[in-house]
């Protein structure tokens, strides 16, 4: 078991869901955004879910949701975390929390020192701060892209939110990636695909191992 916290995010299948949960992830990830290739409807989340053991945190993925999709996807009880991946607002991110009475987790797009700063909005607000790449203007999807930003930028940020790493992360840059910024909490997403949302449970125990190894 890897003494970091690992969330396999864009699962689909009981096959990719069951790698994850096997190769020690702490968290797994289930996206729900029409736009994207590993979108799975409520239904979906909520079978998978059920597979999920109880030490495993279960995290679904969404962009602006309404309170109407929000109680659609909470109301099984299988999720134990909503990561929020658009444009939400400190007071839009701590209403959900409040009103879901689920952990948030807030996303935020990264480029330069500045957006690293702004996370600190959400202080109180957000559960975690995932720091992600910030994908180019007009780019159909906030995030899951294979992107990564100047991991640099986290050196001496001054980070009072628990946080975690995620944007271009792979079994290749894993260790770097741990070395450079210290996270405590890695997301892996393209980087365990082998094609846009098709998870490779190869790619998956693989990365699990590297983090483990690091």
């Amino acid at each position: 078991m890897s003494r970091l916290a690992i969330k396999i995010c864009g699962l689909s299948t009981p096959e990719t869901v069951g790698a994850a949960v096997r190769a020690g992830a702490s968290h797994v990830g289930f996206v729900h955004f029409a736009k994207s290739p590993r979108h799975v409807e409520a239904d979906q989340i909520a079978a998978l879910a059920a597979i999920v053991p109880a030490h495993v945190e279960r995290v679904a993925v969404l962009v602006e949701p309404d309170d109407a999709q929000l109680a659609r996807l909470t109301a099984a009880g299988a999720l134990t975390a909503l990561q929020l991946h658009g444009k939400e607002s400190p007071e839009r991110v701590a209403t959900i929390r409040q009103r879901f009475a689920l952990p948030v987790w807030k996303a935020i797009s990264v480029k330069t020192r500045a957006d690293i700063d702004a996370a600190k909005a959400y202080h109180g607000a957000a559960d975690l701060i995932l720091f992600d790449a910030k994908t180019p203007d007009g780019a159909a999807l906030p995030g899951g892209m294979g992107l990564r930003f100047d991991w640099e930028l986290l050196r001496g940020a001054s980070l009072v939110t628990p946080w975690g790493l995620s944007g271009g992360l792979g079994i290749d840059n894993i260790c770097e990636a741990i070395r450079t910024t210290g996270t405590p909490l890695v997301d892996v997403s393209s980087g365990v695909e082998s094609a846009p949302g098709i998870k490779s449970v190869d790619k998956i125990t693989a990365f699990c191992k590297a983090v483990s190894a690091c």
